[in-house]
C-alpha cells in the first residue's frame, strides 16, 4: 500500500532541515548520554547521601520506570499538546529535574527528581525521530537517521567514560548539574529552529474536533504494565527473581496490565498507544530487530566496563576511555551506513549487521584476563562499526507503509522496543553473570587439592615469593583471589557466547522485511 509523503508536516519551516537534525539532536544526546553517565556515579552517590549502594540503585531504577512509561504514549502527548510545544515542556523539565538531581540534599529528592527527570527525557528521543521522519522524503531520510544514529549509539559508550571523568576530578552532583546548560542552550535552539506547520495543527484539530478525550485506562495500564515490567527486570537480580515476593508481585501485575492493554488498546477508538501499526508486517519486523539492537548495544555498554573493572581492576575511567575508540569507529561508519541505506536492500545490511555482530561476541568469548587495553578497545572497535549498520537501516524502513500522521506514534513504539531490548539485555546478562561466578568458582576450587603435588608445589612458591614460608594464609588468600578472578572472567565469557548465539538466532527475522528494490524508499513507496 503505497503512502504518499509530503512537505507540508515539516518540522523545518522554511529553514535548512540538516540545521534542524543538529539543534533537536543535542536534547536527545544529552538524554542518552544521562541514562548511562549516572550508572558510574552509583558509589558516589551512596557515600554522599550515606545510604547503602543498593539504596542508592533506586537512583537509576526510577529514572527507568518514568522513561518506560512515558515513551509509549509520547506519540499521543505529541499529537495532543502539540509536537513543538510536548518537545519544549520535555527539554524544559528534564532540565529543571536536572538541577533538582544535583542539589538533592537526600536519597528521597533525588529519586523524586530522578523521575520528574526520566518523565522530561522520555518524549524527546521519540518527538525527534517524528521529525526527522516528516522532514526528509523517504530517499533522504537514511542520511537524516544517520545523524540520530550518531546521537543514540554515541550516547551510551561516552556516558561511562563521561561519568568517570566527573567523579574523578569533581563530584558526583555535576554528573547532573553538567545538563543545565546544555538544557538551557538547546530549549532557546529548539524554540527559534522547529516549526509547527499547518498541517500539523489542522491534524490536530481534526483529531479533537470532539474535545481532548484522554484513554485513561490505557494510560493507567501503561503505567501499570511497563513501569512494573520495568522494576521486575531492574531489581529482578538484586532480589534474587522469584525467591522474593516482591518480584513475584510486579512481575504478576506487569504481566495482567500488559495482556489488558493490548486487548484495551487493540479495540479503543483513540488508543494512547496504537497498536495497529503491529498489523503492518515490515513495522513489526523493525521492532523485533530493535529491541535485539537494543540488547546488543545497551547489554554489551554495561558488560564490558564491568567486566574491565572487575577482573582487570580498571578505573571507570579507564574502562569509559577503551569504549571510546568504538565510538569513533561508529562516528566513521555512520556516513557510509546512511549513504549504504538509500542504495542497497535494507535486508542485507541488518543480516550482514546482525553477523558482524555475533561474531564481534565471538571475539568476545575468546578474550582472557591477561588482556591489554588495546585488545579490549579492539574487541569493542569491531562490535560498534557495525551498529550504525543496524540503527540507520531500522529508522530509514521503519515508516515504509505508514501515514504520515503516524510517524508520532511509530517512533514512541521504536524507542519502546529500544529500551525494552537494552532494559531485557542488561537484566539476563547480570543474572547469568551472577550465576556464572558462583558456579565457575564452585568448579575452580574442586580443582585445588592438597594431594594436588602441582598445588602443594605452588604454595610454597607462593610463600617464598611472599617472605611467608611457614604462612600458608598469604599464599592462600592470593590463590583465592585468582579463584575469584578467573571465575569472574569466565562468566562474562559465557555471557558474551550467549548472547552471541542470541543474535544468530535473530537474523532470519530480517527475511519478515519487505524492501523495495535497491533498499530505498523512494517517495510515495512503500508496502504493507
Amino acid at each position: 500500500m503505497a503512502v504518499d509523503w509530503t512537505p507540508d508536516r515539516s518540522a523545518a519551516g522554511g529553514m535548512n532541515p540538516w540545521a534542524l537534525v543538529g539543534v533537536i539532536s543535542i536534547p536527545t544526546f544529552m538524554e542518552v548520554l544521562d541514562t548511562s553517565i549516572a550508572n558510574v556515579a552509583l558509589d558516589h552517590i551512596a557515600g554522599g547521601l550515606s545510604v547503602t549502594t543498593d539504596q542508592a540503585t533506586w537512583v537509576l531504577t526510577s529514572y527507568l520506570v518514568a522513561n518506560a512509561i512515558v515513551i509509549p504514549i509520547s506519540g499521543w502527548l505529541s499529537d495532543a499538546i502539540g509536537r513543538k510545544r510536548y518537545f519544549l515542556i520535555s527539554i524544559a523539565l528534564f532540565t529543571i529535574a536536572s538541577f533538582l538531581c544535583g542539589i538533592a540534599p537526600n536519597l528521597t529528592t533525588l529519586v523524586i527528581a530522578r523521575v520528574l527527570q526520566g518523565i522530561g527525557g522520555g518524549g524527546l528521543a521519540p518527538v525527534e525521530q517524528a521529525m526527522i521522519a516528516d522532514t526528509f522524503p523517504p530517499e533522504k531520510r537514511a542520511m537524516a537517521f544517520a545523524a540520530f544514529a550518531i546521537v543514540v549509539v554515541v550516547g551510551p559508550v561516552l556516558g561511562p567514560m563521561a561519568g568517570g571523568y566527573i567523579v574523578e576530578h569533581s563530584t558526583w552532583h555535576w554528573v547532573f548539574l553538567i545538563n543545565v546548560p546544555i538544557g538551557i542552550a538547546a530549549f532557546f535552539a529548539s524554540a527559534a529552529v522547529i516549526d509547527e506547520p499547518e498541517r500539523v495543527r489542522q491534524d490536530r484539530a481534526e483529531r479533537f474536533k470532539n474535545g481532548l478525550r484522554i484513554d485513561y485506562v490505557g494510560v493507567a495500564l501503561v503505567v501499570l504494565g511497563l513501569g512494573f515490567l520495568e522494576i521486575t527486570f531492574d531489581r529482578g537480580e538484586r532480589e534474587e527473581w522469584f525467591a522474593s515476593g516482591f518480584i513475584v508481585s510486579t512481575a504478576a501485575i506487569a504481566a495482567v496490565s500488559l495482556v489488558a492493554l493490548v486487548i484495551w488498546e487493540w479495540h479503543h477508538k483513540d488508543p494512547v498507544v496504537d497498536l495497529k501499526l503491529l498489523k503492518n508486517r515490515n513495522f513489526s519486523a523493525t521492532l523485533l530487530v530493535m529491541g535485539m539492537t537494543g540488547l546488543i548495544l545497551y547489554g554489551t555498554t554495561q558488560l564490558i566496563p564491568q567486566m574491565l573493572q572487575q577482573v582487570l581492576g580498571y578505573s571507570a575511567l579507564d574502562a569509559g576511555l577503551a569504549l571510546t575508540a568504538g565510538g569513533v569507529a561508529t562516528l566513521v561508519a555512520v556516513p557510509f551506513a546512511g549513504r549504504l541505506t538509500g542504495k542497497v536492500d535494507v535486508r542485507l545490511l541488518l543480516g550482514g549487521a546482525l553477523i558482524v555482530q555475533a561474531l564481534a561476541l565471538w571475539n568476545m568469548s575468546h578474550l582472557s584476563a591477561d588482556i591489554s587495553f588495546a585488545d579490549a578497545a579492539t574487541a569493542r572497535l569491531y562490535q560498534a562499526a557495525a551498529l550504525p549498520f543496524l540503527f540507520v537501516p531500522i529508522n530509514a524502513v521503519a515508516y515504509i507503509g505508514l501515514k504520515q500522521s503516524q510517524t508520532a506514534q511509530a517512533s514512541s513504539l521504536l524507542n519502546v522496543a529500544r529500551n525494552l531490548g537494552g532494559t531485557f539485555g542488561i537484566s539476563i546478562s547480570q543474572t547469568m553473570l551472577a550465576g556464572g561466578i558462583q558456579r565457575h568458582q564452585s568448579e575452580l576450587v574442586q580443582t585445588l587439592n592438597p594431594l594436588d603435588p602441582n598445588y602443594n608445589d605452588w604454595l610454597q612458591r607462593a610463600g617464598a615469593a611472599f617472605g611467608s614460608t611457614g604462612d600458608p594464609v598469604t599464599p592462600l588468600a592470593v590463590l583465592y583471589s585468582q579463584v575469584q578472578r578467573q571465575a569472574a572472567m569466565l562468566s562474562f565469557l559465557d555471557v558474551f557466547r550467549t548472547l552471541m548465539i542470541v543474535v544468530f538466532l535473530s537474523v532470519p527475522i530480517v527475511l519478515l522485511m519487505r524492501a523495495p528494490k535497491g533498499g530505498a524508499a523512494p517517495a510515495g513507496g512503500g508496502m504493507h
